[in-house]
């Protein structure tokens, strides 16, 4: 019988891990790979942060007046994937890419703590979201989550994550006593839009001072001190 009444739903990248770039070389490669007729045109500069694949593509689309129909999505997503994969073992052997610090011990003690229950909650598509949980030897914690192709808006993505974690689990959960943990403003905004709880952190590429204009529950500069994250955690729930 699951006992945890309590959701954690974590980003992906700039939260957990830092991919050092490999997922915006996989966009651009996978792109031109599916539609190499673009070539003769510059890709665009993305803003990623917070983004959900969905938006990335339907802007790419339209950047190259390509049609967005499930065919074309279906092309790009298959070699997407394929790049990233390639891109992941190559940035690793370069010894590029890393886990964040203090998310293996923090994911750790979570895991053993019966209140809560881990997900994710991130605009990566499923299958990409899944390579980059693996790649790190963190895939293990989440079975799951809401994904970029589920929603194009990230503040779609809530109330579509704590329904999946219901039929993981069996069990009902409420916005109230669910928290969002991720590094953009995106996310804090996400959290909101469905009444949610949001813990900033600052490890991604939006500054301290940039995610307190967000006014998230709790800004922390990093994991690396995992008892006080827990903490922190915790203390979201302490007047329940």
């Amino acid at each position: 019988m699951i006992r945890a009444d309590k959701l954690l739903l974590f980003d992906i990248d700039g939260t957990l891990v830092d991919t050092e770039g490999a997922g915006l070389v996989a966009l651009e490669a996978g792109f031109f790979n599916a539609f190499p007729f673009c070539r003769e045109k510059a890709f665009p500069s993305l803003d990623l942060g917070g983004a959900t694949d969905s938006s990335v593509v339907a802007f790419l689309f339209d950047h190259f007046a390509i049609e967005n129909h499930g065919g074309h999505r279906d092309l790009f997503f298959d070699e997407y994937l394929l790049a990233l994969d390639c891109c992941m073992r190559e940035f690793r052997d370069r010894g590029k890419g890393r886990v964040l610090s203090g998310v293996p011990e923090l994911l750790g003690r979570l895991e053993k703590c019966e209140d809560y229950l881990l997900g994710i909650l991130t605009g990566n598509v499923e299958a990409g979201a899944r390579l980059k949980l693996k790649h790190f030897d963190i895939d293990h914690y989440f079975g799951f989550g809401a994904f970029g192709t589920d929603h194009e808006t990230r503040n779609g993505l809530g109330p579509i994550a704590i329904e999946r974690a219901e039929v993981a689990v069996g069990k009902g959960f409420d916005p109230s006593k669910t928290i969002i943990i991720g590094d953009t403003l995106k996310d804090i905004a996400c959290a909101r839009a469905f009444d949610a709880r949001v813990i900033a952190v600052a490890t991604g590429g939006a500054s301290e001072e940039m995610l307190e204009s967000g006014s998230p529950d709790i800004l922390l500069p990093n994991f690396a001190d995992t008892a006080a994250t827990i903490e922190a955690i915790d203390s979201l729930f302490t007047s329940d």
